[in-house]
């Protein structure tokens, strides 16, 4: 079996993207924050880019991790946005 720089992105690409959500899922890391959708964001992108360079694309891998991509970028979106909302001040209750 001959593997290529391709699977050895593609690889990375799958570890970081696990690793990332084994820190969410141990309460590591937020998954309101920028950090985990970026890391999930660079991790679609290098499984994508293995895919890409592959001559037998997998369609099904494609598409999941295209949207992994967009779902990742509106992650990311609403977190840097979020950040810069004023917070709102606790009400007080009688």
């Amino acid at each position: 079996m001959t593997i290529y720089w391709f699977d050895v992105v593609g690889l990375l690409g799958v570890a970081l993207t696990l690793l990332a959500y084994l820190a969410l899922q141990a309460r590591r890391m937020k998954g309101d924050g920028f950090l985990y959708p970026l890391l999930n964001l660079i991790g679609a992108a290098a499984i994508l880019a293995s895919l890409i360079y592959d001559e037998h694309t997998n369609i099904s891998a494609f598409v999941i991790e295209s949207a992994w991509i967009v779902i990742s970028l509106y992650g990311m979106y609403k977190a840097g946005t979020e950040s810069f909302m004023p917070k709102k001040p606790p009400t007080a209750t009688p």
